[in-house]
């Protein structure tokens, strides 16, 4: 049996093929479902959370009773330290073989897995959430669907709550279309803030940034 190809190349393959015919994010259930058969390297396969997630966490506190979410939650290292920390936890993502995994990985878990489409929320996940994280999801996600992706995860953000978006930023010079990721702009990055929810710190050590939002209550 041949062994599976690195999942970055082929989330390549897949990326493209599914801007060039206008769905644009199907591909992550292809991605997901060939690592599940075996194809294909395990997507993002973090084992623990993202530093600069842990990091902002040693500065800050989140009262216990909060309704976080994680937007693009993939294998769930993210949505399971905050779990950990006692934050009622959501983690969604588009691709239901994701979830899957997270479940098989995490069988004890307190997060509540579920599926949810970035440009297509449920009612019930609009302005639902005390705390909102987004990593890498929106990067992802070609530019023809960029400002309905950061619109969506705006929206989750409840009065008084707080939105920590986790991205790479794109260099002066840059091609903005080569990609996957296609790292935000500078102003798409500042485009989380809209109506009532407004940047209040932006952080960063060279090209990954950490865009802190918050909604008053």
């Amino acid at each position: 049996m041949s062994e599976p190809v690195r999942w970055q190349g082929e989330a390549d393959r897949l990326a493209a093929a599914a801007n060039a015919d206008g769905t644009p994010t199907r591909w992550f259930e292809e991605l997901y479902r060939a690592a599940a058969d075996g194809e294909v390297t395990r997507p993002w396969p973090r084992e623990e959370p993202h530093p600069a997630l842990t990091g902002w966490f040693g500065e800050h506190s989140v009262d216990g009773s909060a309704q976080a979410v994680v937007v693009g939650c993939g294998m769930g290292a993210d949505a399971e330290y905050l779990a950990a920390l006692g934050l009622a936890t959501t983690g969604f993502d588009i691709s239901e073989t994701a979830l899957r995994l997270c479940r098989e990985r995490y069988p004890a878990s307190a997060v509540t897995y579920r599926q949810a489409d970035l440009l297509q929320l449920a009612p019930d996940l609009v302005g639902a959430f005390d705390l909102v994280v987004e990593i890498y999801t929106v990067q992802a996600m070609s530019r023809s669907v960029r400002e309905r992706a950061v619109s969506g995860v705006s929206s989750l953000v409840a009065p008084g709550g707080t939105l920590l978006v986790i991205t790479f930023v794109l260099g002066h010079g840059a091609d903005p279309q080569e990609g996957p990721p296609w790292p935000l702009t500078e102003a798409e990055l500042r485009s989380f803030a809209g109506g009532d929810l407004r940047l209040s710190n932006l952080t960063g050590h060279g090209p990954e940034q950490l865009a802190e939002f918050h909604r008053p209550a």
